[in-house]
């Protein structure tokens, strides 16, 4: 039986007005993204949801526990839904890498996974942890609706793997997800549809026209 995971990027965070990378770093949640959490809740709510998954760092958490709390439930706390450890770009802005190494931003850029940060965790491991927790959540859940929120860039190296896209393209793929909107995929096994993309929490619900299959 087919499950449906809706996947949510957490909430604005303090390190959003200037596009920190924010991996490993635990950067607050601002109004703005406290209120897209209890938008999100309010959807979750009208969706039919009936479980709730996020990662255990506290922005996707706070983000999760409203949707959860309207929901009646407890989230599930998924350490494999982690942020990507950025290593050298941990905390710090394009602009910033590139006055002090050009080269290695550009490297980035062409090809995530082989222009990989210094120290950073490789993409591909990142999309295989990633991947096999949203498959896991889905197999438990046979027929479900599961909540899960957790990361920008970790939520696109899972899609490029689930959909069979080659890893390190996925920020030319999935440019990225905005906070607290939707992507809703359906998992059969090991096959994945992706069935809508980057919907705001707030947007009207619909049947799912215009759908995409994977």
């Amino acid at each position: 039986m087919a499950t449906r995971l809706l996947l949510v990027r957490h909430g604005e965070t303090e390190w959003h007005a200037e596009n920190r990378y924010a991996g490993v770093s635990d950067v607050a949640l601002t109004a703005k993204g406290r209120r897209q959490a209890d938008e999100l809740a309010g959807w979750a709510r009208q969706r039919g949801v009936d479980a709730v998954a996020c990662s255990p760092v506290s922005r996707a958490l706070l983000t999760a526990r409203p949707a959860a709390r309207a929901l009646g439930r407890e989230p599930e706390v998924v350490d494999a839904l982690r942020e990507v450890d950025f290593g050298w770009g941990e905390g710090r802005t394009i602009a910033e890498m590139t006055a002090e190494d050009p080269e290695a931003v550009r490297r980035f850029r062409e090809d995530a996974e082989a222009g990989a940060f210094p120290g950073s965790e490789p993409p591909s491991a990142a999309a295989a942890r990633a991947s096999a927790a949203l498959r896991g959540l889905a197999g438990r859940r046979p027929g479900g609706t599961v909540l899960v929120v957790a990361h920008n860039t970790l939520l696109r190296m899972a899609l490029c793997a689930m959909l069979g896209i080659p890893v390190g393209r996925y920020r030319l793929v999935f440019p990225g997800l905005d906070n607290a909107a939707v992507t809703e995929i359906e998992v059969t096994g090991a096959r994945t549809a992706l069935r809508s993309m980057n919907v705001p929490a707030g947007a009207p619900l619909t049947g799912g026209a215009g759908n995409l299959d994977a």
